[in-house]
């Protein structure tokens, strides 16, 4: 077995709104003055939900309840400590800019305290953490590129990228292309989801977006061989998430999840945690999944690691950085 505490890890898809803990919940809640629904918690205290519709709308209820920059100060730190204790060299989170306008803050409020909490816990050991501003394609091509405008002013050094998030089917990238556009001229780097609920098409529509190297999930791809090939050609990386796919039922089991075929392939793969607290997961326990269930060694588990610190929206001196703590 693996000393899992020893292997260094990296994560490059991460939504911060969506990695509140219960507990952290409850506090957020007592201290706004928000009533959680009991129906949100198991008797254990673990987050309920019984299909992906109900998994979002208990996202958006645990959302409402981060409503100050003290709220965001604390879920960061929560998050990035936990990296911290399981050995994450490099983490990515993602931000959702909409999400503090509902709850009354100004976006840019909400990311002077993540990027406080992010430098604190920097000094304190813990990650090189850069963000991606997440645009959802539900609320059309406009909204999208004011999103990406508002990215592209802030001139951040730790906002790095925007992400296309969403439901796939009925938004293909395309209608995105100026969206995209207005990121990439701001020097931002591109993350599209796809191929997570919808099929290999999908993973074949994002990658015809200038640019883009690296796919939020993108498993289905592997029903195309010929879209294998482009994947391995092109240098396009995967953030696959397992425990995510397998806790919405996209995969019955870890069984059947694809990450070993498309690693036997020789796709490029990073391993991530998604919404952890929600799937009852975490970056650690992704680690052991691709050591139990996908039979990793620690070479197997440090690559994957090495793959994230290659695509991540990183400089070339903090690339080289992160590079020399791998084992060789």
């Amino acid at each position: 077995m693996i000393d899992q505490s020893a292997v260094p890890k990296a994560e490059l898809h991460v939504h911060l709104e969506c990695s509140v803990s219960p507990e952290r919940a409850r506090k957020l809640a007592s201290r706004n003055g928000i009533v959680l629904p009991d129906s949100c918690f198991t008797d254990k205290g673990d987050y309920r939900y019984v299909d992906f519709p109900d998994f979002i709308n208990l996202a958006k209820i645990v959302g409402n309840c981060i409503c100050s920059e003290r709220d965001y100060y604390e879920i960061t730190m929560d998050y990035l400590q936990k990296a911290r204790d399981a050995n994450v060299l490099y983490q990515e989170l993602i931000f959702w800019p909409e999400l503090p306008v509902q709850n009354g803050l100004a976006p840019e409020a909400a990311l002077d305290a993540i990027e406080v909490a992010i430098a604190e816990n920097r000094d304190r050991g813990g990650p090189l953490t850069t963000l991606q501003i997440v645009m959802l394609r539900h609320n059309g091509v406009e909204h999208c590129e004011e999103t990406a405008r508002w990215a592209a002013k802030l001139r951040r050094p730790l906002v790095r990228a925007v992400n296309l998030a969403g439901n796939e089917a009925p938004f293909p990238p395309a209608q995105f292309g100026k969206a995209f556009e207005i990121a990439r001229d701001a020097g931002l780097g591109l993350v599209i989801h796809a191929g997570e609920a919808a099929g290999a098409e999908s993973v074949r529509e994002a990658l015809t977006v200038p640019s883009v190297k690296r796919i939020g999930h993108g498993v289905r791809a592997f029903t195309d061989p010929d879209l294998i090939a482009y994947l391995i050609e092109h240098d396009v990386t995967l953030e696959t998430c397992p425990g995510s796919n397998v806790a919405l039922n996209f995969f019955p089991d870890f069984e059947s999840h694809p990450f070993r075929a498309l690693y036997d392939a020789g796709v490029k793969l990073t391993l991530n945690s998604d919404d952890p607290p929600f799937f009852g997961t975490d970056i650690a326990r992704e680690y052991a999944i691709a050591e139990k269930a996908f039979e990793l060694d620690e070479a197997g588990l440090v690559g994957l690691t090495r793959n994230a610190i290659m695509a991540g929206f990183v400089t070339d001196e903090e690339r080289g950085d992160l590079l020399s703590k791998l084992p060789s």
